[in-house]
């Protein structure tokens, strides 16, 4: 058995590894970049990140080709931001420029959901859904498929410029550019039908805006996610800063539990014999290697983690070749962290003491608190995710209530009014109806109040009356020149005012504007 032991401990590979920003070696102000090789980690957080980047990318490349049938009026595309016609289409929902509150309302919801989100699981967008994260993760599974993994890629870069290496670093960096003009790409195709801006762009006839989108875009993704890729968080981001207050200490984060793996030490057989206290940690190094922001996770919580947790699956990979449990480096709380850490200090006044955190058989005190999921449903995010789900309720209900008849009146300044020969006195206003549907419709112009008064719109043939049946075009404005007039002898009725009421009969859609009619002497 002692035999067994001593050949699992010699087993595990060993990492020479520093972390970029250890203590032992920080600089005061900013010095150069020191390049990151991280290493290809395994486990479930890994293949959940892989799933994730999966269904991100995917989600961005492949919308603006799905196709929604919104009649022959309108786009077929399904998600369209249309600046020259001023419209948002998102499948069945199309936003005008008056109802951008809409935009405003998600963005209320996106902020809470954030806040929702870190507040339960740390920052969980930096390590799995950040573009940044989901692009730098893209572009190392292109050079680790070149270049090869960790010890390989170091190698490389240290050796001296040989045909192999050019070949190499050419073919990563061509790949990356690739990736970096099919992300510029894929952005500009949802600001206009995609199909046919592909053509254009590919014949060199779409608007020179396109060709700058996509250079500025293709410029900064093969930066940021290629030269830059770490940096970009630690010194360009503000997420690090804006996210660190929204934790608390009962949020979830990344954690190395030193209650259980100090004193750490690569000869544990040694150090048993010679009856000296010995933690889980093996310090081979495997949770710094496979970190992508060059970082020790044991030296506590650091602005530079994004929380990927993929330190957790090489440590857990670790324990398991030596027969020790899981959670070494752990998703945990502070107020957990605190307690056991607690118990394994004595409540502080002595180091970390393993034999206090276990019993004779090596099993874990009944007093070690572990992970519980009912941890997430405190008050607190209870809250975020009431005022969230407020958010939501209350757009959905604004969407599903909204009219698709929009009418705007401006009243003539100059002049106010003319009086016509025989006495009585006319009005006019600039009126727009907006058809907000992608179908031609009729749409009944009427004046209510004012009994006597009588409408004329300039360019219909109809008779003055008290109403005017006006075709509307499918999702545009038309404009109208509406004239009210009011006879002499009814001149008293101006005073109490009247509405312009624009109605789509079959539709049981009514927009009403109260209107002033002004008159000679009026104040």
């Amino acid at each position: 058995m002692q035999q067994n032991t001593t050949t699992i401990y010699n087993s595990i590979e060993r990492h020479e590894a520093e972390p970029v920003n250890s203590a032992k070696v920080r600089k005061p102000l900013y010095e150069k970049r020191k390049k990151i090789f991280p290493k290809r980690a395994e486990g479930r957080f890994r293949q959940f990140k892989w799933l994730v980047m999966l269904i991100t990318l995917g989600i961005y490349y492949l919308t603006p080709w799905i196709r929604w049938d919104r009649g022959p009026h309108a786009p077929d595309q399904a998600v369209l931001i249309d600046l020259a016609g001023r419209r948002f289409y998102f499948f069945f929902i199309e936003i005008w420029p008056q109802e951008f509150f809409f935009v405003a309302g998600l963005l209320v919801m996106a902020g809470f959901g954030l806040f929702l989100v870190t507040s339960a699981v740390g920052r969980a967008w930096c390590g799995y859904a950040c573009p940044q994260t989901v692009w730098v993760d893209l572009f190392l599974v292109v050079e680790r498929a070149i270049e090869g993994d960790r010890n390989a890629r170091m190698k490389l870069d240290a050796g001296p410029w040989t045909l192999g290496k050019i070949w190499k670093r050419v073919s990563k960096h061509a790949v990356w550019l690739v990736i970096a003009v099919a992300t510029g790409g894929a952005w500009i195709f949802y600001f206009a039908d995609a199909p046919t801006l592909l053509v254009n762009f590919a014949t060199l006839k779409a608007p020179p805006v396109a060709y700058i989108t996509v250079a500025i875009l293709t410029a900064t993704t093969y930066i940021f996610g290629g030269l830059m890729r770490e940096q970009v968080c630690t010194y360009m981001c503000p997420w690090p800063r804006i996210q660190a207050a929204m934790l608390d200490e009962s949020s979830l984060v990344v954690t190395y539990n030193d209650w259980r793996g100090e004193p750490r030490t690569r000869h544990a057989k040694k150090a048993i014999a010679a009856g000296e206290s010995v933690g889980d940690c093996v310090d081979c190094n495997a949770c710094v290697v496979v970190c992508p922001m060059g970082i020790d996770i044991r030296d506590g919580q650091q602005l530079e983690c994004i929380t990927c947790a993929l330190c957790i699956d090489a440590c857990d990979n670790v324990m398991d070749k030596i027969g020790k449990e899981r959670g070494l480096i752990a998703y945990a709380t502070l107020s957990d962290y605190s307690a056991n850490m607690a118990l394994a200090t004595a409540g502080g006044t002595v180091p970390v003491d393993p034999k206090r955190v276990r019993g004779a058989d090596g099993v874990f005190d009944g007093k070690i608190r572990h992970f519980d999921w009912r941890i997430i449903f405190r008050p607190r995010t209870l809250l975020y995710f009431g005022v969230w789900s407020l958010a939501g309720l209350a757009l959905l209900f604004a969407l599903l209530s909204r009219d698709r008849l929009d009418l705007n009146v401006i009243h003539d300044r100059n002049p106010q009014f003319v009086v016509e020969s025989d006495g009585s006195v006319r009005n006019g206003y600039a009126v727009k109806l907006l058809n907000m549907i992608p179908e031609p419709r009729v749409i009944t112009v009427s004046i209510e109040g004012m009994p006597g008064a009588t409408m004329k719109i300039a360019g219909h043939d109809s008779a003055d009356g008290r109403s005017v049946d006006v075709p509307a075009d499918p999702d545009k404005v038309t404009a109208l020149r509406v004239f009210v007039t009011l006879p002499k002898d009814r001149l008293a009725e101006a005073a109490e005012g009247f509405q312009i009421v624009a109605e789509d009969r079959q539709g049981h859609e009514r927009d009403v504007y109260s209107a002033n009619f002004n008159t000679p002497g009026a104040k």
